[in-house]
C-alpha cells in the first residue's frame, strides 16, 4: 500500500505548478485508503467557452492518470455558476448567459471530456441541483464565511476597486460559490489551473466551516501554445484542437520549440513521471530532439486517434517533410480561373483554411516557401500557367493539389432589362 500511495503522488505531482503539502497528499491518500473508497476528484467547468484543446485538456489529463489508479472523477458542470459568469482575470462585469446558453454549452463538453475521461469513473453533476435548492437563509449563511476584504485579496477584483471600476455585488458570490459545490459533493481534491487558485482555496476554508475534512488541491500550469512562447489560444492561431485530424495534430506537435518538448510530455501525455524522466535523460545525453519530438507527436495523436490512425499521420509527416514527396491525400484547393494567375493561386491557397489571411500567403511566396510543381513562385512573372493537378508546396510539409475551375459565366441581364423598360435605339 505504501509503495501505491508513493506512486500516486508522483504521478499527481507531475507536471504540477503548485500543490497542498505532501504531508497532507499523504495523509488524505492514507485515510480514503482505510476507507477502502477512491478520491472524490473534483473538476469545474465553466460552460462558457466548450471548444477544447490540448491546453484546455491538461487538466482532464491529470483527473484521467488519476482515474487510470482507481480514483473518481467528478465534473461539475456550472450551469447556475455560469449564469453569473467567473470574474477571474476580467476587468469589467462579465455578461450573464441565459439558461440556454448555458445548457448549450454543457452538451458540447460533455461530448469533449469523453475524449479524455473514462465514463465508468465519472459522474457529471450540475451546480444548479444545490445551488439553486438554497434559500435567501443559506446565501446568507454561505456569505458569512467570508469577509468583504478577504474577497478583495483577489488580483482581479483589488485592481477593480483601485481603479474605481465598478464590482457587482453577485460577482462576489462566484468563489462562494464554487467553493460550496465542494461541500455539496465532498470533494476529496480539486484541480485546476493556476487561474483558480483563490476559488479552489476558497473551498478548503468553507469545507472546514461546513464540518467537512478540507479538500487538497493541485493547480497545473498554463501550457503554452506551438510557438512556445503565448498560452494556448485558438485566437492565437497557436493551438491544438482535440477534435483535429490526425495528420494536423502530428503536424502541429513537431512545430513545438525543443525547450518545449518535456512540458509537452508531462502535461499533454499521460507517461508515467519515470518515463518522462528517461526521455529528459535522452535529451542531456545529445540525442536528436526531432527524433524524440516525433516520439512525442505519436503519442499525443494516439491518445485522441488511436495508435492505426498515429502511424498514419508519422508516415503522411516523414513522405512530406523528411523525403519532400507528395502524399497521395494532399489537400484539393480550387483554382479559379481569372485575369491574373498569381493572384488566383494566392486566393486558391487561401481557401486551404490554413493560413490566416492572403497577405501571409503573399508573405510567404516573398520568403521564398512556396513551389509549384518544384519551382520557387515568388513574383507574378513565376506563375505562367497553372494546370489541373499541378502540386503546391507551401514550406517544408504543407502540399495542396490543384483543382481548375472556370470563372461562373455571369449572365447578361442588361438585355432583358432594356427590352423590359421600353428603350430602343
Amino acid at each position: 500500500m505504501t509503495n501505491f500511495i508513493e506512486d500516486t503522488i508522483k504521478v499527481m505531482l507531475k507536471g504540477a505548478a503548485e500543490h497542498t503539502d505532501v504531508s497532507e497528499i499523504k495523509a488524505k491518500l492514507e485515510s480514503v485508503a482505510k476507507e477502502n473508497r477512491p478520491l472524490r476528484v473534483k473538476l469545474g467547468l465553466d460552460p462558457s467557452a466548450p471548444d477544447i484543446h490540448i491546453g484546455h485538456a491538461v487538466v482532464l489529463r491529470k483527473i484521467k492518470q488519476l482515474q487510470d489508479l482507481g480514483h473518481e472523477a467528478i465534473i461539475i458542470i456550472g450551469d447556475f455558476t455560469g449564469m453569473i459568469g467567473d470574474p477571474t482575470g476580467k476587468s469589467k462585469t462579465r455578461k450573464q448567459l441565459t439558461p440556454e446558453q448555458v445548457k448549450e454549452n454543457a452538451e458540447t463538453y460533455k461530448a469533449q471530456i469523453f475524449k479524455i475521461l473514462d465514463p465508468k469513473k465519472t459522474t457529471v453533476r450540475f451546480n444548479s441541483e444545490w445551488l439553486g435548492k438554497m434559500t435567501f437563509k443559506d446565501v446568507i449563511d454561505l456569505s458569512a464565511k467570508t469577509t468583504v476584504a478577504r474577497i478583495l485579496e483577489r488580483d482581479d477584483f483589488s485592481k477593480r476597486y483601485a481603479a474605481g471600476q465598478p464590482i457587482s455585488v453577485h460577482e462576489f458570490f462566484y468563489p462562494l460559490m464554487q467553493a460550496y459545490d465542494s461541500v455539496a459533493i465532498k470533494a476529496d481534491l480539486e484541480l485546476g489551473g493556476t487561474d483558480q487558485t483563490f476559488n479552489i482555496l476558497m473551498g478548503r476554508n468553507i469545507q472546514k466551516d461546513y464540518g467537512q475534512e478540507p479538500q487538497i488541491t493541485l493547480f497545473m500550469p498554463i501550457l503554452e501554445g506551438i510557438d512556445g512562447v503565448e498560452k494556448m489560444s485558438k485566437s492565437l492561431g497557436n493551438y491544438i484542437g482535440v477534435n483535429e485530424p490526425p495528420y494536423t495534430m502530428y503536424e502541429k506537435v513537431m512545430k513545438i520549440p525543443d525547450n518545449m518538448i518535456i512540458k509537452y510530455y508531462e502535461l499533454a501525455t499521460d507517461l508515467h513521471p519515470d518515463a518522462v524522466n528517461v526521455i529528459k535523460q535522452r535529451l542531456q545525453a545529445g540525442e536528436n530532439p526531432r527524433d524524440i519530438k516525433m516520439e512525442l507527436a505519436k503519442e499525443i495523436t494516439t491518445l485522441y486517434h488511436g495508435a492505426e490512425e498515429a502511424v498514419k499521420a508519422e508516415e503522411r509527416f516523414k513522405i512530406a517533410y523528411q523525403q519532400q514527396r507528395t502524399p497521395d491525400d494532399a489537400q484539393v484547393i480550387d483554382f479559379v480561373e481569372g485575369d491574373d494567375a498569381f493572384f488566383a493561386l494566392v486566393r486558391a491557397i487561401y481557401t486551404s483554411g490554413k493560413y490566416k489571411s492572403n497577405g501571409e500567403i503573399r508573405r510567404l511566396m516573398l520568403q521564398g516557401a512556396v513551389k509549384v510543381n518544384g519551382v520557387k513562385t515568388i513574383t507574378q512573372e513565376d506563375v505562367k500557367e497553372i494546370k489541373d493537378g499541378d502540386i503546391v508546396q507551401v514550406g517544408k510539409g504543407q502540399f495542396f493539389r490543384i483543382a481548375k475551375k472556370k470563372l461562373p459565366e455571369v449572365p447578361n441581364t442588361i438585355g432583358p432589362m432594356v427590352r423590359a423598360m421600353g428603350i430602343t435605339k
